[in-house]
């Protein structure tokens, strides 16, 4: 037909799965430290409230993956270190509320 077998039909569709899959964590996580932050920025949530903190924790941990997935060393250290941060603030959280 166009000189495409039925192997390299598989591989592309495989690749743009591969892409579509890679691109919707990659938006999930924006979705989840956007939203956090405009929240934050118009007074509905706070830099340390539980769930803004989940929200960033979510958001950095999902563009960690899409990172390190894509190769890009200094955005994923950028996410870990988001990521890290986040879950002390919850951990630190729950140590208030424990009395610790």
């Amino acid at each position: 037909m166009y000189g495409f077998g039925v192997s390299e039909i598989q591989m592309i569709t495989d690749a743009l799965m591969d892409y579509a899959n890679n691109e919707i964590v990659a938006y999930a996580g924006m979705v989840l430290i956007l939203s956090a932050f405009v929240l934050e920025t118009r007074g509905v949530l706070h830099s340390k409230e539980k769930l803004y903190l989940v929200m960033m924790a979510m958001g950095s941990g999902l563009l960690a993956i899409r990172a390190f997935l894509i190769d890009e060393w200094a955005f994923l250290i950028l996410e870990v270190a988001w990521f890290l941060a986040a879950i002390l603030g919850i951990w630190s959280l729950k140590e208030a509320v424990d009395g610790g």
